[in-house]
């Protein structure tokens, strides 16, 4: 039939409608670019109006019993001439969607760049946005091209109830929602998209008679910017192209870099980049230990001693990390127990474990199996979201693992370059009610996702369980890192949330209500984004808490290199988030007085005690300096030695803790802990020191990169000993 209408385009087309046969024709009809427009009566079998109704909706004109008489239609078919229907695109609203045409769109757009500029810039103001749907390509592939529509105008209905700035709302073939806000400056409008994302992501839509989450994607331009509506539309898209690989709900501003013909890298400042980073460790003594020496003794010419104050603020701030230390490992012994039961039915779970398969290739099939050997009481599924640069021979194994066990959902991530990313695109696919992130290498322990529920069903939002080390017997620096997570999971975490009434995401091992990490998100810019996605759902309200039964196992790097790109990478990014998030929270009146201050250690302090802890260098050298030689200068003062002495101790103190708490199979191994306190005294603290150190100089240089750890398989005897 679409053969027929492009080779000879008729006049008006009468068909008889034969059952389902009826929509083939119709879809045939219109879908020839001749065809959208031509007049289309069916001529039905009965008199039922279903029936009827079912054509007009998928695109019949007009509908006559085959019992009509000849002349009637005759007479409906000369009508139709006449009087041509019009179609969609045609008219300046939709009458289904209330939109602007993809034509029409534009010339309200031109219309606008026609307005005489108002204030510094000669060109119009005001923001044209471009909203696209990351999950478009699946429904659409899944529903039909019809779902373009009914995505946009869902889109541009939650938009109008939130009371937008933006007074016109259109929509193009690919489904993408057009938006005007006229007279609106980029931060205004920003801010208004970021809310309307976050409500999108929050609401399950009716698609096409299905329910689905769906992640805008938005790009916006200020039109100042643009020479016109063709150039406006061209900016908007590549904007949306970069917020789509990224599905955290931000909103994106158009930058030239975005362009193809600007994606050129200057290569001259990314070496110059590189050296300095890599110099950066040396930058932090003539910085943090010559500075400072300067500085004392110019003052002391000026009768300021200040050299001796900033002895007694070190002093104090020894003591009060070691107290802090000691406190948390207190708290930590009575921290809340785990409800027994849960407070409503298990519902549907699901787990993330986002990959870099490269990266995970030899651990990856263990850690999938680990989660379906899993038994939950109610619907389960496993979602592996992944990225990977080129095909892998794995994935042909998780492709045959996928087909023996519906419940493993295989998800690659198509352009992902992040864990971020990988989670953002799995969240809006998962159909649990809860939802475990984990990273590729762990292994749960049976019940997990039962005991999770046993929080969340108490009006928890979010728990954190225990990450255990799997393969201690690996080096010793796996031993080292074995003994700091029962120190970070077993005693701090559970004696920092005791104490400040607020729990952590740590990246893995966490249980999340799906509702809120799906308009939370992670960010993908951000090097802790777990992290991040804390304080920005702790901000919203949301209640963490943290269980140190809820036990998960997992590799640790095996060497200090690996270690070393590892927590380089965890201390700038605390340093990210404490710049982005510390000012704000302190001023927020959703946290208490104990939340703040918790916040005032846990972002301010970490960043400080670094380098306050450095100063003790050129403060003893201020002193030699004053008192005419190291000979000179009172070695014993009681003060200092025992401020000394309790500051050591205090890193023994949390490693008893750490294996008075730890689990039972890392209790056994009691050398451990005393290599740990040992390690940690003298070398382990001053070695996370200097990274948190020279992560300062790194983000001020602008180097984020993300160096991957790399993973091995555990070591037969460590896998067995897991009980």
């Amino acid at each position: 039939m679409s053969t027929q209408v492009r080779q000879a385009t008729p006049d008006a087309v009468v068909a008889l409608n034969d059952g389902r046969g009826g929509r083939e024709v119709i879809r045939e009809v219109r879908a020839a670019p001749a065809g959208r427009a031509l007049p289309l009566v069916m001529v039905t079998s009965g008199p039922g109006s279903a029936e009827v109704a079912d054509l007009l909706r998928h695109g019949a004109d007009d509908c006559v019993p085959d019992a009509s008489d000849p002349v009637e239609l005759a007479a409906r078919i000369e009508a139709k001439l006449h009087r041509v229907p019009v179609p969609v695109e045609q008219l300046l609203l939709d009458p289904r969607t209330g939109l602007y045409s993809h034509r029409h769109f534009l010339d309200e757009l031109e219309r606008e760049f026609q307005r005489p500029g108002t204030g510094r810039r000669a060109g119009p103001s005001g923001v044209m946005a471009m909203v696209a749907v990351a999950e478009m390509g699946a429904l659409e592939h899944r529903l039909g091209p019809r779902v373009r529509r009914e995505v946009a105008e869902r889109l541009a209905g939650v938009a109008e109830r939130l009371g937008s700035t933006c007074d016109r709302f259109g929509w193009d073939d690919a489904g993408h929602l057009l938006m005007l806000l006229p007279g609106v400056d980029e931060e205004t409008a920003r801010r208004g998209l970021e809310k309307f994302a976050h409500a999108v992501a929050s609401t399950r839509f009716v698609v096409a008679d299905e329910n689905v989450r769906l992640t805008p994607a938005t790009g916006l331009v200020p039109l100042a910017d643009c020479t016109g509506p063709a150039q406006a539309v061209e900016k908007a898209l590549a904007a949306v192209a970069q917020s789509t690989s990224h599905r955290d709900l931000r909103p994106v501003a158009y930058a030239p870099w975005m362009r193809a013909s600007h994606r050129r890298r200057n290569p001259f400042g990314a070496a110059l980049r590189a050296r300095l980073t890599a110099l950066s460790s040396l930058v932090v003594l003539p910085l943090g230990v010559g500075l400072p020496f300067v500085v004392y003794q110019q003052a002391y010419g000026w009768d300021w001693d200040v050299g001796s104050v900033m002895y007694w603020v070190v002093v104090a701030g020894l003591l009060i990390s070691a107290a802090l230390i000691v406190i948390e490992c207190l708290f930590s012994l009575d921290a809340p127990r785990r409800p027994e039961r849960p407070a409503q039915p298990y519902p549907p779970a699901s787990a993330i474990i986002a990959a870099y398969l490269p990266n995970e290739a030899a651990t990856i099939v263990d850690t999938v199996e680990s989660f379906l050997r899993l038994d939950y009481p109610n619907d389960f599924e496993v979602v592996l979201a992944y990225n990977t640069p080129h095909p892998l021979p794995i994935e042909d194994t998780l492709r045959e693992m996928a087909a023996r066990d519906p419940r493993l959902v295989l998800m690659p991530v198509a352009g992902s370059t992040s864990k971020a990313q990988n989670v953002n695109a799995a969240v809006t696919r998962v159909r649990g009610e809860i939802v475990g992130i984990f990273d590729a290498d762990h292994h749960p322990a049976p019940g997990a996702f039962q005991h999770a529920w046993h929080w969340l069903s108490h009006g928890y939002d979010v728990v954190q369980g225990h990450c255990v080390v799997r393969n201690g017997d690996s080096s010793w620096v796996a031993k080292l890192v074995a003994v700091e997570f029962e120190a970070i999971y077993a005693v701090s975490h559970p004696g920092r949330t005791r104490l400040y009434g607020f729990g952590v995401f740590g990246g893995s091992n966490g249980f999340w209500r799906t509702d809120l990490l799906a308009r939370t998100r992670m960010h993908g810019s951000m090097l802790t984004e777990d992290i991040d996605s804390t304080m920005r759902a702790l901000g919203e309200g949301a209640r963490f808490t943290v269980d140190r039964t809820l036990i998960s196992r997992e590799l640790s790097p095996t060497m200090l290199k690996p270690l070393w790109n590892q927590r380089s990478r965890w201390a700038q990014g605390w340093l990210q988030v404490s710049l982005k998030h510390l000012w704000r929270s302190l001023r927020s009146p959703q946290f208490t007085p104990r939340q703040k201050a918790g916040l005032l250690v846990l972002l301010g302090w970490r960043e400080v005690q670094p380098w306050l802890t450095l100063q003790m260098w050129p403060i003893l050298m201020y002193s030699v300096w004053k008192a005419g030689g190291p000979d000179k200068l009172d070695w014993t003062v009681p003060v200092c030695l025992l401020a000394m002495v309790f500051t050591l101790s205090a890193g023994i103190v949390q490693a008893a803790f750490a294996w008075r708490l730890a689990v039972p199979e890392l209790r056994r191994r009691r050398g451990w802990f005393w290599s740990y306190a040992l390690l940690s005294t003298f070398f382990y603290t001053h070695f996370k020191n200097m990274l948190a150190r020279q992560a300062c100089m790194k983000e001020a240089l602008g180097d984020r990169r993300w160096r991957v750890t790399p993973r091995a398989a555990a070591p037969a005897a460590a896998a067995g000993e897991r009980p």
